[in-house]
């Protein structure tokens, strides 16, 4: 059995000793780039391997894009092959927090062909709150070859958003808290704000109170609700800077609902150009 979108940490234990199951530890900071990596090396799941959102899941930063640009395919690819990543292995990634980091792994796995990965429910505080031991012990990992099948449609860049929502063809969804939505708080980029006709939801709703993803029913329900007639396919996501936006991909997904795509500079990359259009509070 494959899975596609979550897994629970009692699976991954029975498939602990799998060599075609290759575990990827996703942790990260936004305001400690080195945390993740520390937090690896005091402790993490056993035969997990570490990467790094800014390093490996990301490119540079240049003038005109967002904080967390799309990473060259090519040197990805590269690096999956050295992570032991081959096509027919099942992958599953995990962080610290509730899937934010661990879902951009699994979407750009997706991109390039990969659909046997999934993120760890609940990520390391679910494993251990389990009783399931992590370790220092470095990986062995035997390199592969991963050879990609890039679904270069599972993306937007800011023209295309542009002209999409000028002709009222996508539904844009912004993943932000509601604060920095609406403009009234924004600690990370230079303008508040967001993209006029875009709709919120907070990943976070997409959690129970243990940090465990709701049931594919009632986030079905609640992402009907958002969209209204629109179809999956139709929706685009943002966030900050097109990382945790996938969150609410991996969660239509797991809902059933399918096909939705992700505008990967974000709201970072949109206030790039001054031309682009804005709301703010006091307009």
């Amino acid at each position: 059995m494959s899975y596609n979108t979550l897994v629970s940490a009692d699976i991954l234990h029975q498939q602990l000793d799998n060599p075609n199951w290759i575990i990827v530890d996703c942790r990260f900071s936004l305001t400690d780039s080195e945390a993740g990596a520390k937090a690896y090396r005091r402790g993490h799941i056993p035969h997990a391997r570490y990467v790094r959102l800014d390093k490996d899941l990301s490119s540079k930063i240049t003038a005109h894009t967002g904080r967390h640009p799309l990473p060259d395919f090519t040197v990805l690819t590269r690096k999956f092959g050295d992570w032991g990543i081959e096509n027919h292995c099942q992958v599953i990634v995990y962080d610290n927090a509730a899937g934010a980091f661990a879902g951009r792994l699994w979407w750009l796995l997706r991109c390039l062909g990969h659909d046997n990965v999934a993120v760890l429910e609940g990520g390391i505080q679910q494993w251990l709150k389990q009783g399931y031991k992590i370790t220092t012990s470095l990986p062995k990992i035997k390199p592969a070859i991963f050879k990609p099948y890039l679904h270069n449609e599972s993306w937007l860049n800011a023209l295309q958003v542009q002209n999409n929502l000028a002709r009222k063809s996508i539904c844009l969804i912004d993943a932000r808290s509601p604060e920095r939505y609406r403009g009234e708080q924004e600690l990370i980029d230079p303008v508040a704000g967001h993209i006029p006709g875009a709709l919120n939801r907070p990943f976070q709703l997409n959690l129970d109170a243990r940090g465990l993803f709701l049931p594919p029913s009632t986030l079905n329900k609640q992402f009907n609700r958002l969209l209204g007639d629109e179809a999956p396919e139709y929706v685009v996501h943002m966030c900050g800077s097109g990382v945790t936006a996938c969150h609410n991909i991996l969660a239509m997904e797991h809902a059933g609902l399918k096909g939705s795509k992700l505008y990967a500079g974000s709201w970072s990359e949109w206030i790039r150009n001054k031309n682009r259009a804005v709301f703010r509070p006091s307009t």
